[in-house]
Formats: structure tokens, C-alpha cells, sequence
């Protein structure tokens, strides 16, 4: 029984990494421009915020375009008025979008606020379920920080709308950066994989 253990906690570095260990190197270069992107991005966020809101802008649009000429391909379904009026309100709110980025990240910075405030009591409300199982800290913490986090966004609202999305997406940047980082790292230190 000991020997049909092995396996499944006897993995290298090598069965983990693969070709990363020869490779690591572009792992490295990956996560040191994640890193410098999100340096800069936290120092430009209403630049960000707005660029962000842009690309958001063009995805919806997309995003539209794609499901309008999908439903051409929807003879006989009866929804499929609804499936043409969904893409054109995509293709509409795209549009807003791109011409009034400001005005977009302002709206999305609420939203995004209200989805925290909501998201946290509801890990609060489950935090309180599991007390019994002992395992209710972390979930509290969780939707403590949540309603904090997007408390703190609304009271600053409107004007967290000019930075909000961009802090996010630095953030996002930087921790991913170093991810990679240590990934890479990890991977170096390997020992190379079997041939």
C-alpha cells in the first residue's frame, strides 16, 4: 500500500514544471512587465480607469456584433427577436461606452461597489451558518473586508469612479507580475524533466 502512495506525493519539480525549467526565463520577462505595467498603472489610475472602461466598451461591442450575426444562424427559435434585441443593446451600451468612458467607469465603480457590499453580507450571513462546523472565521474576515472594501468606494462615490477600476487593475498587475516571478524561480530551480 505504501508503494501506490508514492506517486501522488513524489512529484518533482520535473513533473510539475515540464519545459519550464529550459524556459523560465521568459516566465521571468512575463512577470517583471506585469509588474512594471502595474508600477505605472498605479501611477496614471484615472488613465487607466478610463482606458480600461474603452476596452470594456469595444468587448461589449464585440460581443454584440458576434451574437447578432449568431442569430441568423437560429431559424425556427422562437426567442430569436430577444436574441437580436440582447445584441443590439450590447452594441448601444458598447457604444455609450466609447464615448463617454468617464461616465462609464463612474457607473461601474457603483456597481462594482454594490456587488462588494452584497457579496460581503452574503459571506457574512455564511459565515454565521457554518459556525457550527468551526470553520466560520475565514468567510467572516472575508465579508468583513468586502463590506468594508465597498463601503469605502461608495462613500468616496462619485469621485472613486475616476480611479477605482484603474487601482484595481494595477493591483491585478503587480500581483500577477510576482507571481510569475516566483513562478519562474520555482521553475529554475527545478531539476530538469526526463527526456
Amino acid at each position: 500500500m505504501s508503494a501506490q502512495a508514492e506517486p501522488s506525493t513524489g512529484e518533482t519539480g520535473a513533473t510539475i514544471f515540464g519545459a519550464l525549467h529550459k524556459n523560465w526565463g521568459w516566465i521571468l520577462f512575463l512577470g517583471i512587465l506585469f509588474l512594471v505595467l502595474g508600477f505605472v498603472g498605479l501611477g496614471s489610475l484615472f488613465a487607466l480607469t478610463l482606458a480600461s472602461a474603452f476596452v470594456f466598451g469595444i468587448l461589449i461591442i464585440v460581443g454584440g456584433v458576434a451574437q447578432f450575426l449568431q442569430a441568423f444562424k437560429c431559424k425556427g427559435w422562437k426567442s430569436v427577436a430577444f436574441h437580436v434585441l440582447i445584441a443590439i443593446l450590447y452594441v448601444i451600451g458598447g457604444v455609450f461606452v466609447i464615448q463617454d468612458p468617464l461616465a462609464a467607469s463612474v457607473f461601474l465603480t457603483w456597481v462594482l461597489a454594490a456587488v462588494l457590499v452584497g457579496v460581503g453580507v452574503l459571506r457574512i450571513i455564511m459565515a454565521f451558518q457554518m459556525k457550527s462546523s468551526g470553520s466560520w472565521v475565514v468567510p467572516l474576515l472575508g465579508g468583513i473586508i468586502s463590506v468594508i472594501l465597498g463601503g469605502i468606494i461608495l462613500a468616496q462615490w462619485p469621485l472613486s469612479g475616476l480611479f477605482v477600476i484603474g487601482l484595481f487593475v494595477a493591483v491585478e498587475l503587480i500581483v500577477s507580475g510576482w507571481t510569475y516571478i516566483f513562478i519562474a524561480f520555482a521553475a529554475r530551480k527545478a531539476p530538469a524533466a526526463p527526456a
